[in-house]
């Protein structure tokens, strides 16, 4: 391999061998590591460095000499702009190899763990379709092709779709995304429509204005569909003449609500929600249980796997009938409800006091009365005082956010001293070095990765931790 000796920095011929945790190709130079856009292990190619560091540079594909065997075709019109889907151009079998190697890579160079236990990871049964939620932003600023013009009057620079990666103003026009089941397409593409045709405004992140903010939209596999629009500074007349269009044109909607944020930040957690026709609820059926969904919810987006990764997670568990159960980071109390039925009771905690109040209704309405629910921050609440009040758990699940668990609430583990912890997570890495202090009284029995998000990097984790 040489390096061409030009001003645009091309190296010919780098072999790509590995893919980082990011989601590019990692390739290798005589002077440093190259981490390539789109490439697939098992390319060679001319890559162009637009940015490089010390030790390492990060570059593009300007001629592909060799492509991979696990190339693929993308399949959305959208690959390359879009910020979602990444791993598109591989084929799905190559994906699972690669999330497989990086939780291995992460256990074993990370937490210093024997990985050879691993099971196979788990395979979405749908690569396509699968998100029962995506949330759209309105914006005045579209995304410009090649070839398109900014200066040209007659562009319509309204778009309603997906943030372009690393532009926090332009929004990406979408027209058929992959992610989620109709009618998610048809009501997206209808309500970008109606709103053009109609000059209702589209909210401009720079200038604060706008009529049109957001577009959520949640489906179920119970067939219920909740759709909420979020306004800006949008009249009255504005909000009848969108929302009376929606209900008119999709009566097949569940729940059909708005929300009026006038705040510079796009977050609804502090917000309203205002119904306009039917319960501001549609509900999730797993294994017979009922979860019900609000506006502002958080509930697995793969509705489908996530029934898989909760069997998984109940069966490392290893429930005898009568166990003390802490869930920690217990959100709506999914897993909690889940595995209520196996054990004598579970305590619940989570930080967010309205997937607590979520979590206590989801009970309710399954008639479960051995579940408890606390709100507040895990790292105060998870002390002594409250193990002496609930009683020290037979088995702990943990199901963190990705930055992992606080080293505080690490180390009340390590007092509690369960005989069990199952330890759920979305992040190898952060999981990886969690577990580097746990090993220290566990040992690491059982491994399952499972596949939440085809076409992504991201991958679940699923820990079994035996008390030595």
């Amino acid at each position: 391999m040489r390096r061409n000796n030009t001003p645009n920095r091309v190296f010919e011929n780098v072999s790509i061998i590995d893919i980082a945790e990011e989601g590019k190709g990692v390739g290798k130079t005589e002077d440093f590591v190259l981490f390539v856009e789109r490439a697939v292990p098992g390319d060679v190619a001319d890559v162009e460095v637009y940015r490089k560091k010390k030790n390492f540079g990060e570059g593009k594909i300007v001629g592909l000499k060799k492509p991979s065997e696990h190339r693929t075709t993308p399949f959305c019109e959208h690959f390359g702009t879009c910020g979602g889907c990444k791993w598109q151009h591989m084929t799905y079998n190559a994906q699972l190899q690669f999330k497989q190697k990086s939780v291995h890579d992460a256990l074993t160079r990370l937490a210093k763990i024997d990985a050879t236990n691993m099971l196979p990871i788990v395979a979405s049964p749908e690569d396509r379709y699968y998100r029962n939620k995506l949330e759209f932003t309105f914006s005045d600023k579209r995304w410009l092709y090649e070839g398109e013009n900014r200066e040209d009057a007659q562009l319509n620079m309204n778009a309603l779709g997906f943030h372009i990666p690393g532009r926090f103003d332009k929004i990406l026009d979408v027209n058929h995304c992959y992610l989620q089941a109709d009618p998610s397409n048809q009501l997206r593409n209808s309500i970008n429509n109606f709103a053009k045709q109609h000059g209702i405004s589209y909210y401009g992140i720079k200038a604060h204005t706008g009529a049109l903010r957001n577009l959520i939209i949640r489906t179920s596999t119970t067939g219920e569909l909740m759709v909420i629009v979020v306004f800006a500074f949008a009249t009255a007349d504005e909000v009848d003449l969108l929302m009376n269009f929606i209900a008119k044109d999709f009566p097949q909607i569940t729940s059909l609500l708005y929300i009026l944020n006038e705040k510079k930040n796009d977050t609804i957690f502090d917000q309203d929600v205002l119904v306009w026709r039917g319960p501001e609820y549609i509900h999730e059926e797993m294994n017979g249980i009922k979860f019900r969904i609000g506006p502002k919810s958080f509930y697995q987006t793969n509705s489908v796997q996530a029934l898989r990764l909760y069997e998984i997670t109940h069966d490392f568990a290893g429930f005898k009938g009568d166990e003390l159960v802490y869930d920690l980071y217990t959100g709506a109390g999914t897993i909690a409800n889940f595995v209520a039925g196996s054990v004598r009771e579970v305590v619940g905690v989570e930080y967010v006091p309205s997937a607590i109040e979520d979590a206590k209704i989801n009970s309710a309405i399954n008639n479960i009365i051995n579940t408890k629910f606390y709100a507040g921050d895990m790292k105060d609440v998870l002390n002594a005082e409250f193990v002496a009040e609930h009683g020290k758990p037979d088995v702990v699940i943990t199901d963190p956010p990705r930055a992992g668990m606080h080293a505080d609430v690490v180390d009340r583990l390590m007092e509690i001293a369960a005989a069990k912890i199952v330890y759920v997570s979305c992040n190898a890495a952060t999981q990886a070095r969690d577990l580097l202090v746990l090993k220290e009284k566990y040992n690491v029995t059982k491994i399952q990765p499972v596949d939440m998000f085809p076409h992504t990097q991201h991958v679940e984790n699923v820990v079994l931790l035996e008390l030595k």
